[in-house]
């Protein structure tokens, strides 16, 4: 039975196409959330992370810049920003208790990141929890 990791999972992947692909269509990522979970819950939560990280990536990511001093946030890797933008607004806009998105976070980076991403997602995610 799927639950929020998978739903996170399936997020950050439909987040890096649009990252890599603008003109992503976006009937058709709604369209596998649909299909990927059969719960109408893990539907709705999947897309309220997913559309709410688009319509506030400009300020996720002045906080990102902000707090990931000698960083670049083009030059992160995709999937880090992606699980940051992702981890900021699920604590600060979704309410997800800030242990919670953390533990989340650092575990999906040691999956879809590299050796270091866990260790970078943790560290500015932790400055930034409320």
């Amino acid at each position: 039975m799927p639950g929020r990791r998978d739903a996170r999972r399936i997020v950050l992947q439909m987040l890096y196409l649009i990252d890599q692909n603008s003109d992503a269509d976006l009937r058709r990522i709604r369209k596998t959330f649909l299909d990927e979970f059969p719960q109408e819950a893990l539907q709705e939560f999947s897309w309220s992370l997913f559309i709410g990280v688009r319509e506030d990536v400009a300020e996720l990511d002045k906080m990102i810049r902000e707090t990931a001093s000698n960083w670049r946030i083009e030059r992160m890797a995709p999937t880090d920003r992606n699980i940051l933008r992702m981890g900021i607004y699920e604590m600060r806009k979704m309410g997800t208790p800030a242990p919670v998105v953390l533990n989340e976070a650092i575990e999906i980076a040691r999956e879809f990141g590299t050796e270091n991403s866990a260790a970078f997602v943790n560290g500015i995610l932790d400055k930034l929890k409320l």
